[in-house]
C-alpha cells in the first residue's frame, strides 16, 4: 500500500488527534505500509502501539497483533474503540471470550469491520482459528513485546517459538516486531526465530528525560518507602521486590498503612494477575510490589 507522508498525517490527526509524529513512528508505519518486515526498539512510553495501530486502521485487511498479557490487550482495545466509538474496530480473541463471543469477533472480522485482532500465542496455535484465519485478508503480523520469542529474552514465552509456523500456516504478510528491550543477541535471536526478511531496523535512544536515579540511604526500608508514598498522595508507582514473598508481605504493611497497594509475581494465577494489573491501570490501585514478571507495556500515564 502506497501512501503520502501528508495522507498519513491527516489520518493521525482525524483518527487519533496527535498533530505530528513522534520519533521514528512515521518511517516505521511508511515501511509498513510498503510490506516491508521491521524490528522495533523503542522504550516503554516511546510509542510502539502506534505503528501497528494506525497501519491496521488504514490497510485492507485485519491486523494481527499477538501479545502476551490479556488485561494490556483488552486496555488498547477499549482506547480504539473509543476512538472510533465502534464496538467492532477491534477485537481481542483468547481463552476467556465464550462460544458465542468467539463467534461474533470472527463474524465482524469476516465482514471487514475489524481491523485489529489481539490475540495471545496460546489462542493463535489452535487449529479452528488457523483455519479461520486462512480464509480473511491478513494486513501484516505485529508482534508485541517480541523479547518473549527468545531464549535471551529475560520473559521468554515457549509458546511465541510457533509463531514463524503459525504465521506460515495462516498466510504471508508483513511482520512488524516490536519490544522495549533487547540486546543484540535477543534482536538476532527475534530475527532468526520469526524469520524476518533483512527487516528494517528502527531503534529509539532509551535516554528519558523525565526519569531519575536516586539511593536514599538508611536502615529502616518500610518507613522509607511509606514516607515515601504517603507524601505523593494521588501518585502511583511500582515497588519491585527481590521475591514473590517480600512482593506479598510489603503490599500487606502498605495496606495496613492506608495505601492502596497489591502484589504481583509469577506464582499468581492468570485470573489474579490480569485482575491485578486491570485494576492499576484503571487506577483502582495505586501501588503495585512485584517481582520483574510484571512491567511489561503498562499503558498508565502517571506512573
Amino acid at each position: 500500500m502506497s501512501i503520502s507522508k501528508e495522507t498519513l498525517n491527516k489520518n493521525l490527526k482525524s483518527i487519533f488527534g496527535f498533530d505530528s509524529f513522534r520519533s521514528d513512528q512515521e518511517g516505521i508505519i511508511l515501511n509498513l505500509l510498503k510490506g516491508n518486515d521491521s524490528m522495533v526498539i523503542m522504550p516503554t512510553g516511546g510509542g510502539k502501539s502506534m505503528c501497528y495501530q494506525l497501519p491496521a486502521l488504514i490497510s485492507k485487511g485485519c491486523a494481527i497483533v499477538v501479545s502476551p498479557l490479556i488485561a494490556l490487550m483488552k486496555n488498547q482495545v477499549d482506547v480504539l474503540r473509543g476512538h472510533y466509538q465502534n464496538e467492532s474496530i477491534a477485537h481481542v480473541l483468547n481463552s476467556s471470550l465464550s462460544k458465542t463471543q468467539t463467534n461474533q469477533v470472527k463474524e465482524d472480522i469476516k465482514s471487514a469491520k475489524t481491523k485489529l485482532l489481539y490475540v495471545a500465542p496460546e489462542s493463535l496455535v489452535k487449529e479452528e482459528h488457523i483455519e479461520f484465519f486462512r480464509n480473511v485478508t491478513i494486513s501484516f503480523y505485529a508482534i508485541d513485546e517480541a523479547h518473549c520469542i527468545s531464549e535471551w529474552g529475560h520473559d521468554f514465552r515457549p509458546e511465541y517459538r510457533n509463531l514463524k509456523r503459525i504465521v506460515d500456516d495462516i498466510g504471508e504478510a508483513p511482520i512488524i516486531a516490536l519490544t522495549a528491550t533487547a540486546d543484540s543477541l535477543t534482536q538476532n535471536d527475534i530475527c532468526k526465530q520469526l524469520d524476518l526478511d533483512q527487516p528494517d531496523l528502527y531503534k529509539a535512544s532509551f535516554n528519558r528525560s523525565n526519569l531519575s536515579l536516586t539511593v536514599l540511604p538508611g536502615k529502616d526500608k518500610f518507613k522509607t518507602i511509606s514516607n515515601f508514598i504517603h507524601q505523593r498522595q494521588g501518585q502511583c508507582g511500582i515497588i519491585y521486590c527481590l521475591s514473590r514473598k517480600n512482593t506479598e508481605q510489603l503490599s500487606l504493611k502498605l495496606k495496613k498503612s492506608g495505601i492502596k497497594a497489591a502484589h504481583y509475581h509469577a506464582g499468581l494465577s492468570t485470573d489474579k494477575r490480569s485482575k491485578t494489573q486491570e485494576d492499576f491501570i484503571n487506577d483502582k490501585i495505586d501501588i503495585i510490589c512485584a517481582t520483574i514478571a510484571f512491567g511489561m507495556g503498562i499503558d498508565r500515564s502517571n506512573v
